[in-house]
């Protein structure tokens, strides 16, 4: 063919749109630097390194850099390339694929600099300066309730192995009657009539079942291990206060400059969790988005509002719109298709912390008397509680999305409108069967009576 004899140099080349780019493939111990497809160049992770390495890129007169996101070792490279001017695209790691041959560094950052070269690369969503500190508040909070909770298990265990049982007639043994319960045993108090004088008469167990309960075999192993893991439990919550008064200091600097609504009342139907922090956050989301009350929402509680504004701001307009937003979220089908056949359609499984949230609010949604309960226990009973999960979430995430970006308050419908091609798809494939088995009018209408 007339083509096959056509020299390797006349070849036709991709264009490069980014023809002053480079690529990093980031280590815990070393840095891949390529400027060029034949300019690699190891360098090391110190702070004097990272400088070093942008003064290399200022060399070859790099304009934009692309980096993986590899762990946290991204962020000190990223801050410091930001700081000398660079455009920095962080990229996912599902999104590159290696070239074929053996693995290695080198490799890689060949890989990220043609890539990202041909424009074949797209930015992650990052925060600003404010929501990422905010963002590192929350998470080290959210990361002393869990290690706090541990503790919990284990001083539940030590009552049981002395054998007091009040984890059968108090729901929350770390609640104010199980506190002053086990700070009294500690203190030396073993008469189980005293005991029982300090759970609150609010308590639905019986008196005298509290009582039995209470009377146990007071080992000294077991009161000297008790003693350690109240004092430790005790401890984590005094540094989860301690983060509270960072998290609303940094709350009242973002509102300095926004009017204050001095009626706010937070929804009466929203109780105050155990977990929760010990500050109002709906008054500082209500400021912040303009008068915006996301406590509305059934299931949508201080946690889920207080890890939106830290994950990604109310300012949710960096998403094109509410099905992008799910997306990113993980709430949209993945699919699969290969010869026109969908081989799976599954989310992908994520390990955000705001969709987390969402389906915990969801979850919470599942047992309200509204419809978005209406909605998740229906499909709870035809596809199973877990499916409910996910559906509801995309819905709580569709409005959450709605309210910020119209300024509008709650309202379902919200979400509806997001599912209305999925309600002309089945239409669809409803006149296809009826032309397919030749239904008539008559007969369809003969089958619905």
């Amino acid at each position: 063919m007339k083509g096959l004899n056509k020299p390797i140099d006349q070849m036709i080349s991709m264009p490069a749109v980014n023809p002053h780019a480079a690529g990093i493939d980031l280590g815990s111990k070393s840095h891949f630097v390529c400027v060029a497809q034949d300019n690699v160049k190891e360098f090391g992770v110190f702070t004097t390194d990272l400088h070093l390495i942008a003064h290399h890129l200022q060399n070859y007169q790099v304009q934009t850099v692309a980096i993986e996101s590899t762990g946290f070792y991204w962020r000190p490279l990223y801050l410091m390339l930001l700081d000398y001017g660079f455009e920095v695209i962080l990229v996912n790691a599902r999104h590159l694929k290696n070239v074929k041959g053996h693995k290695t560094d080198v490799v890689d950052s060949k890989w990220l600099q043609l890539l990202h070269s041909i424009g074949l690369l797209s930015n992650s969503f990052q925060p600003d300066a404010f929501t990422y500190e905010l963002r590192m508040l929350t998470r080290h909070r959210k990361s002393l309730i869990e290690d706090a909770s541990r503790f919990i298990s284990k001083m539940n265990k030590i009552l049981v192995l002395m054998n007091i049982q009040l984890h059968v007639v108090l729901r929350d043994i770390t609640g104010q009657s199980g506190l002053k319960v086990i700070e009294a045993i500690l203190q030396g108090e073993r008469d189980a009539k005293k005991l029982m004088e300090l759970v609150s008469l609010k308590v639905k167990a019986k008196r005298l079942d509290i009582e039995k309960a209470l009377t146990g075999d007071f080992r000294k192993e077991y009161l000297f291990e008790l003693n350690h893991c109240y004092q430790l439990y005790k401890d984590y919550w005094q540094k989860i206060e301690e983060t509270d008064v960072q998290i609303e200091a940094l709350l009242k600097i973002s509102v300095a400059d926004k009017p204050i609504n001095d009626n706010y009342k937070s929804p009466k139907n929203k109780q105050y969790q155990k977990n929760d922090p010990n500050f109002n956050v709906g008054r500082y989301a209500n400021q912040m988005s303009g008068g915006i009350e996301l406590l509305d929402i059934n299931g949508v509680g201080s946690a889920t509002v207080l890890t939106l504004i830290s994950e990604t701001g109310l300012d949710l307009s960096k998403f094109k719109t509410a099905k992008h937003f799910a997306c990113w979220l993980g709430f949209a089908p993945n699919r699969k298709i290969t010869g026109g056949k969908v081989i799976s359609s599954h989310t992908r499984k994520k390990t955000n912390p705001l969709a987390k949230v969402i389906r915990d609010a969801a979850n919470a949604a599942g047992n309200s008397k509204s419809r978005l309960g209406d909605f998740f226990r229906h499909l709870a009973f035809r596809k199973g509680r877990i499916v409910a999960i996910g559906a509801t979430a995309r819905k709580i995430a569709v409005i959450i999305y709605k309210m910020l970006m119209e300024g509008k308050p709650f309202c379902y419908e919200y979400a509806q409108e997001e599912t209305q091609h999925l309600k002309n798809n089945k239409l669809k494939n409803i006149i296809k069967t009826l032309k397919k088995y030749n239904i008539s009018k008559s007969e369809l209408e003969l089958a619905m009576i």
